[in-house]
């Protein structure tokens, strides 16, 4: 699967945001190296502490489904943003731990733009075991 197919598995993701109080829709797709994928998209509550981003929901998924961070290859992250998207702080936190630290993030807008990174990049020094 190449990074375009990716992304649009991500577009897809998006479309099924329940985002009733932002309106921000944002969806994540995690391809493993077995070639499943994992979708995700960000789904609000009421009480805001409670929602959850596209980001966490699919590699919780996989998670569930079995899978480790050894089996992760990329991630595509999509949101209706002027610029390519980024993941949120709480995510990058979460991705640090759970996704392989050199392994491409593609973070991408409805318009095609696309910015490629990796968590390494994002959260260069992120809080890890070794701080408890």
């Amino acid at each position: 699967m190449n990074r375009e197919q990716l992304i649009e598995l991500a577009v897809e993701a998006r479309s099924l945001s329940y985002s009733p109080y932002s309106h921000f829709a944002v969806g994540a797709a995690l391809l493993c190296k077995d070639g499943s994928v994992y979708v995700g998209s960000n789904v609000e509550n009421a009480s805001y502490p409670l929602s959850m981003c596209a980001e966490r929901n699919a590699l919780y998924s996989a998670f569930m489904d079995g899978k480790s961070k050894e089996d992760f290859v990329a991630m595509a992250v999509v949101g209706d943003t002027d610029s390519p998207i980024t993941p949120c702080g709480a995510c990058r936190q979460v991705i640090s731990e759970l996704f392989p630290m050199n392994a491409p993030i593609y973070m991408a807008n409805l318009r095609g733009d696309v910015k490629e990174t990796t968590i390494a990049e994002l959260l260069p020094f992120a809080f890890d075991g070794s701080d408890l």
